[in-house]
This record gives C-alpha cells, sequence and structure tokens, in this order.
C-alpha cells in the first residue's frame, strides 16, 4: 500500500478529528497509553519531533475514509506540538514508530490490518504492547521494517529512538542506549521531584545550622575578645593607679 496523493484541492472535503469512540479499551490500557505518550514526548522534547496518542493519521489525501489512529506514534522531522489529526501528505513524513496496546479483542485487527497498514506505510517500527498479557507472548512484541518487510524484533530496542524496551507490569520500560538510564514516568518523575525537594530542603536546614554554628561561634570569639580587653584595660588603670602610689609592678 502506497500513500495516495491527489493533485485536487481539500478544501471541500473534511478530516475528522474524532469518531465519538473511547480512547481505549480499558483504564489498564489508557494508562500504558497516557504513560508511554508522556515518556516519549519528554524524551523528544527539544527536537525536531512529535509524539501524537490516539488521533486519526490520514494516509491518502482525498480519501477520508482511509484514516487509523495509532495508540502512539513517534514522528520525526517535523515541527514538533500536537495536532488535531495528522495527514501524512500535509507533513511529509509517517511515523517511524507506532506502538498499539493491544488485547485479545483487538489482536485480529492489530496483527493483521494495522501490521500489513504499518508495513506498506514503510513505518520502522511497529511495537504491540499487551498489558494485561492476554495474548502476546511476554507482553511485548515489535517488528522492525528491514527490506520493505516486517520482521521480529529480537534485541528489545528501538532504533530511531535509541531506547531500550522492558516489560515493567502493565506498562513499557524505557532506557537510555547509551547510559542505561530509565526514562522516568509521570508517577516516578513526581516521586524523584519530592525527593529532590526534601534533599534540597535538608540541605539549606543543615546550611542554616552551619550558618548559626558558625555566628554563635563568631559571637563567641567576639565575647571572649572583650572579656580579654576589658581585662586587659583594668590591669592598665590599677598598673597606674600603684604607679601614682610609687609603687611600680614593672
Amino acid at each position: 500500500m502506497t500513500v495516495a496523493y491527489s493533485t485536487s484541492t481539500d478544501q471541500d472535503i473534511e478530516y475528522p478529528s474524532s469518531d465519538g469512540e473511547p480512547v481505549a479499551e480499558s483504564f489498564v490500557h489508557l494508562y500504558a497509553l497516557l504513560v508511554t505518550l508522556e515518556v516519549l514526548r519528554q524524551y523528544l522534547e527539544g527536537q525536531q519531533a512529535t509524539v501524537l496518542a490516539n488521533q486519526f493519521m490520514y494516509y491518502s489525501q482525498g480519501m477520508p475514509k482511509l484514516r487509523v489512529a495509532p495508540d502512539v506514534m513517534v514522528i520525526f522531522d517535523v515541527e514538533p506540538g500536537g495536532r488535531d489529526n495528522y495527514k501524512i501528505w500535509e507533513e511529509g513524513q509517517v511515523p517511524s514508530v507506532i506502538f498499539e496496546m493491544t488485547s485479545e479483542g483487538t489482536q485480529d485487527h492489530d496483527k493483521t490490518f494495522k501490521k500489513t497498514l504499518y508495513e506498506q506505510l514503510g513505518v520502522r517500527e511497529y511495537w504491540l504492547f499487551d498489558p494485561r498479557g492476554e495474548w502476546v507472548e511476554g507482553q511485548l512484541e515489535g517488528y522492525r521494517l528491514e527490506h520493505g518487510l516486517y520482521r521480529p524484533i529480537t534485541d528489545g530496542r528501538s532504533a530511531p529512538l535509541n531506547l531500550q524496551l522492558k516489560v515493567e507490569g502493565q506498562l513499557i520500560g524505557f532506557y537510555r542506549e547509551d547510559s542505561g538510564e530509565k526514562l522516568l514516568i509521570p508517577q516516578e518523575l513526581n516521586q524523584a521531584l519530592k525527593r529532590e525537594a526534601l534533599a534540597r530542603q535538608q540541605a539549606e536546614q543543615q546550611a542554616e545550622r552551619e550558618r548559626q554554628r558558625a555566628e554563635e561561634e563568631r559571637q563567641r570569639a567576639e565575647e571572649e575578645r572583650q572579656r580579654a580587653d576589658q581585662a586587659e584595660a583594668r590591669l592598665a588603670e590599677l598598673q597606674a593607679r600603684l604607679k601614682d602610689q610609687g609603687i611600680d609592678l614593672e
């Protein structure tokens, strides 16, 4: 299948952005979708790329019925930011990576129609994630485009994203290939920010205690100096009085 490009105008053609259907089959699938979207969005921030979720992708100009709504798709070399829908002929790029949060009820459509469509459109990688473990062995199954055909991914890595993928319960864990660092999901990021804020607060409190101790030491030293000065002054005064009386202590 190839992308159809028409010379006719799209002015009178409507390309809907919604069909009124639920975003996901269940909360588990919705959560996996939203977490994947946010993790990859943050990871690609600052790059010439966008990450879209459950939005219509139109692949044949002038034919609005030819559309599909990938759960999560990553597109490189396009303007960052969201879209109401995605038209391949306008953007000039097909997605590089697509994730589908699959289930037993959608497996046929995901494994046949969508797989064939993405393969023929030239999507470099197609990942099926089964958060409930209903039909995908190991929950995660990937395909990489090689010479125009999808081949199973056996190394657990996404080449376009430079990330390693791991199943972590009902979510996909993403890890940087260069450092092994995990891309934090929103909940983990929130916890990390709280730990960072607590550590900063504790450091500030420790610094304040150190400042107070230093100030107390300074004050004690100043008081000792003043007492020494006063004692020296009294001694000098006593020596002067004795000297006036003809007594020289030296």
